[in-house]
């Protein structure tokens, strides 16, 4: 690879496909199948962009990502890095495609415009995914990117094109919403288990908890480039009122309730899957549909709601709490939170006590006026109220796990959908950053803060 990137016109290009087109004839005839040396890998890409011939570009685009996949972590940084550097527009096109729209602005001048100011990077991403199993592979390697952007800030002109395409290859047309039961088959079951992210699925039983019973439902986003992956998964338990803790959701010996009895639908995890889809937007999606879903199948059900984590939270509230000068703390609201200090406070009703009305002004504060960079600080705020959720509930010690403790002091919240609400609320909070709120969450502003929202 390094001998490649100090030298890349090594070879002509005519004489690498004839190297590579009689590698891939070995390994069709089974007499050999070994990795293309890591010199001729971007010339190969070179060659991928030069091929016209279909048949020929899906065997370079997989030799390829074989090769990628066959290299080292430095070698894949070096690749990336070049690819990203050597691979831009062509400049004496784009140069010619702007002096053509100033001496004679037209539409069509317009879009050859376009056309040259793209990046030829797209373009072998777009070539690379006519390789079988191509749009896997560049899921994986985007994951590369992103895994180097902090030491290599140089690739996120890279990470741009991926986004970009990924945005076209990954909208909504293209996925399709699969019920997740235990009827599953175990392969993606295993894979529902690996990617929970909100609440850990611990083995067969656990899982079983979530999907058999009557009451229990889970929904999944797939994609026809990756069959067999979750994209992104949603859980939902099925009650007769809005819940305000966590663990009678999960806990294994429960009595279920019959989906007709049911009332409200609570979407008690969401789990995006690939991280090479960073980006990519799918829950707004998955939760719309999902609704749309259970209410033609249970028309019993009025109510939509989430029960959700703030993982924000702990690390605001501890900077606040550091501040002399904030202005979200009141001096008595200090005082009792100073007990959050003692790590087994949760377990004395008196220090509960004397914690919740603090806390949960501070939670009202931290929704409805704290804002870092003009933005909401809590990220899982910032979707569902994005997607046009109300904030309906403050839940007090909602989670009392070991990381619920530790990333908001116990503190989950209810987002509450409405869809004929949707809309609006979701103009009000992109457009002007405002929080629709229930008058239950309102009220624990004290009157100084409610001036503010």
């Amino acid at each position: 690879m390094k001998t490649l990137l100090t030298n890349l016109s090594g070879r002509k290009v005519a004489t690498l496909v004839g190297d590579l087109l009689e590698t891939i004839s070995l390994w069709s005839t089974g007499k050999g199948r070994g990795p293309v040396g890591a010199d001729a890998l971007l010339e190969t890409v070179e060659a991928l962009l030069s091929r016209r011939g279909e048949a020929s570009g899906v065997m370079l685009a997989r030799l390829v990502l074989d090769a990628y996949e066959d290299a080292s972590a430095e070698e894949k940084t070096l690749f990336l890095r070049t690819l990203c550097e050597s691979f831009g527009a062509d400049e004496t096109a784009l140069a010619a495609a702007i002096e053509a729209f100033h001496v004679a602005p037209s539409p069509q001048a317009a879009a050859r415009l376009n056309a040259a100011s793209e990046p030829r990077r797209r373009e072998v991403l777009r070539r690379l995914n006519l390789a079988p199993e191509g749009t896997p592979a560049l899921v994986r390697m985007r994951e590369d990117v992103l895994a180097r952007l902090r030491e290599e800030p140089g690739l996120k002109p890279l990470d741009d094109d991926f986004a970009q395409v990924f945005a076209s290859w990954f909208n909504r047309g293209f996925l399709t919403l699969r019920p997740i039961d235990w009827h599953t088959p175990a392969a993606v079951l295993e894979k529902i288990i690996r990617y929970e992210a909100v609440h850990v699925i611990e083995g067969w039983d656990d899982l079983r908890s979530r999907l058999a019973p009557p009451d229990r439902r889970c929904f999944a986003f797939f994609h026809p480039g990756l069959p067999d992956e979750p994209l992104i998964f949603v859980e939902v338990a099925l009650t007769r009122a809005i819940p305000d803790a966590i663990a009678p959701l999960l806990v294994l010996a429960r009595d279920p309730i019959a989906a007709e009895e049911a009332t409200t639908a609570v979407f008690y995890s969401i789990s995006n899957t690939q991280k090479g889809l960073a980006g990519v937007s799918f829950g707004n999606f998955l939760i719309k549909q999902v609704v749309e879903d259970l209410r033609h199948a249970l028309p019993n059900l009025t109510t939509f709601v989430t029960l959700s984590p703030v993982p924000g939270f702990a690390k605001w509230l501890a900077k606040e709490r550091a501040d002399a000068a904030s202005t979200h703390l009141g001096a008595s609201e200090r005082t009792a939170l100073d007990r959050l200090d003692d790590p087994e406070w949760h377990r004395d009703p008196a220090a509960c006590e004397a914690i919740r009305p603090a806390l949960l002004a501070a939670a009202a504060r931290y929704f409805l006026v704290a804002r870092v960079d003009g933005r909401l600080p809590d990220p899982v705020g910032r979707f569902h109220l994005g997607n046009g959720a109300r904030l309906e509930r403050l839940d007090f010690l909602g989670d009392r796990s070991p990381q619920g403790l530790a990333q908001s002091h116990g503190l989950m919240v209810n987002y509450l959908y409405v869809l004929e609400d949707i809309e609006r609320n979701h103009e009000e909070f992109v457009e002007r950053s405002v929080v629709t709120a229930s008058s239950e969450v309102r009220k624990r502003l004290p009157r100084e803060a409610v001036a503010k929202v």
